[in-house]
């Protein structure tokens, strides 16, 4: 590790208020974030599984503000896959309650904030009060210029490309694209992200290695960060060790820095 790399995280290790701006290399363009842990804390805690999920909310609270002062422009949340309908009844129910009660007490100040909320995933399955809570934050906040943040409900990223391949295919049949005129750009069109950049950084909480499904397409070359803190205890010193840990990569796409030594 270089020796200013390793200052700088010593000093956020000593540190613990927020970072600026100005304190990173470099920022993200676009987080997304797996919120992994809530069952794990509240059993933990010994308390209700839907205890841990109501703490993450409260969580998200302060991650989200974070991200919109660092002026990094769009934060995706895995809030509700696809799979997990396969929960209890109980828990499904509690985190639909909780969708309501995020946006009862949150809309104002993200609407204040220039904040657009989009919601990623099928609105179709969901209870119709949801679905009209989901809508209503879309359309409050569709002029808004500020934070894109992207909200995971009943989404799974194959379902997702599925649909894309669907939507091409028919304007294929009805003539109007040839298939050598498909290109990886019409895919991302057709993606619920449309117009986003893809994803620069990829944070799994609670310390699980692995993508649950969540922005197959937009994860191509983003990089993976995996603390092991249980998303309920994320804190936003954790996340700016994450973002500090981005701007140590070296990204290359698939190219290969030059060496001036091989010069």
């Amino acid at each position: 590790m270089k020796l200013k790399a390793l200052k700088t995280t010593l000093s956020l290790a000593l540190k613990k208020t927020p970072r600026t701006t100005s304190e990173f290399e470099k920022l993200p363009v676009h987080v997304a974030i797996i919120m992994d842990g809530n069952g794990r804390w509240a059993k933990k805690h010994h308390l209700n599984v839907s205890r841990g999920h109501r703490q993450g909310t409260e969580n998200l609270r302060e991650i989200i503000r974070h991200t919109d002062d660092l002026g990094i422009k769009a934060l995706s949340l895995y809030a509700f896959s696809t799979e997990n309908w396969n929960r209890s009844e109980e828990e499904v129910s509690a985190l639909m309650q909780l969708i309501l009660d995020f946006f009862a007490s949150e809309i104002d100040e993200l609407d204040a904030k220039n904040v657009r909320i989009l919601i990623l995933g099928d609105k179709g399955r969901l209870p119709e009060r949801q679905r009209e809570v989901l809508r209503e934050a879309e359309k409050r906040t569709e002029s808004n210029t500020g934070l894109r943040l992207n909200i995971a409900v009943n989404y799974g990223s194959r379902a997702e490309i599925v649909k894309a391949v669907r939507e091409i295919a028919v304007t294929v049949k009805n003539g109007t694209v040839r298939p050598e005129e498909i290109t990886e750009q019409m895919v991302s069109d057709h993606l619920y992200t449309a117009g986003q950049p893809d994803v620069d950084l990829l944070i799994r909480t609670s310390g699980e290695q692995r993508l649950s499904n969540f922005l197959l397409y937009q994860n191509a070359y983003a990089e993976f960060v995996f603390p092991e803190v249980l998303w309920p205890d994320f804190s936003v010193h954790d996340y700016d060790i994450a973002l500090e840990a981005f701007g140590r990569r070296d990204r290359r796409f698939g190219g290969r820095k030059r060496d001036a030594d091989s010069e």
